[in-house]
């Protein structure tokens, strides 16, 4: 089955690199077909840029995201640009202090920056925290896959640092998508 992935904020967010890890993760270590693509601005850092991981069992024959089954937006601009793009099924999932506009009552929103800032004291690694957050919410990948993906990107010696951050965003993915909003809508934007 098709699922269709994409991440949307601004450079310097690491939302390439997420991409490219859960797009490891999925076709090294979980066996299924894939395709990740991406775009940015010329700004190394905050332009908007997003990267899009399409995943299947088959052999992939279109590689561009169409219909979402996910978006996981990490500023305001990337939902508002991208929400159109999400399935009326599809899981929207923000960071709750950089989206304070939610355009549906179903999001799923996680303070992902300020949670790992709080945690590890650093925002750096808010990226990987977010697919941590994907992992807990939708079950896309498993935590292992995700985990080898992860250790293998990562520089060394900021491994235990983006563990942590990982398994800090699955909990707190797991227990957004546990407790979802009252009555799910898919409003316009």
């Amino acid at each position: 089955m098709r699922t269709e992935i994409r991440f949307a904020g601004s450079g310097g967010q690491g939302l390439i690199t997420a991409g490219v890890i859960l797009a490891e993760a999925v076709g090294l270590h979980d066996g299924k077909y894939v395709v990740q693509t991406q775009s940015y601005g010329p700004e190394a850092r905050g332009g908007a840029s997003k990267a899009e991981v399409v995943i299947d069992d088959r052999p992939i024959r279109y590689p561009k995201a169409q219909r979402l089954d996910v978006l996981l937006a990490m500023t305001q601009e990337g939902c508002d640009r991208y929400y159109h793009d999400l399935k009326p099924e599809g899981v929207l999932i923000l960071d709750a202090d950089l989206v304070p506009t939610a355009p549906t009552s179903a999001a799923l929103a996680v303070p992902i920056t300020r949670m790992v800032r709080e945690a590890l004291g650093r925002e750096l690694f808010a990226n990987i925290a977010a697919l941590g957050v994907l992992a807990g919410a939708t079950g896309i990948v498993g935590m292992e896959a995700l985990t080898a993906a992860v250790l293998a990107r990562v520089p060394k010696g900021t491994e235990q640092k983006n563990r942590d951050a990982l398994n800090l965003g699955f909990e707190a993915g797991r227990s957004a998508a546990a407790s979802p909003a009252d009555e799910p809508e898919h409003d316009e934007v």
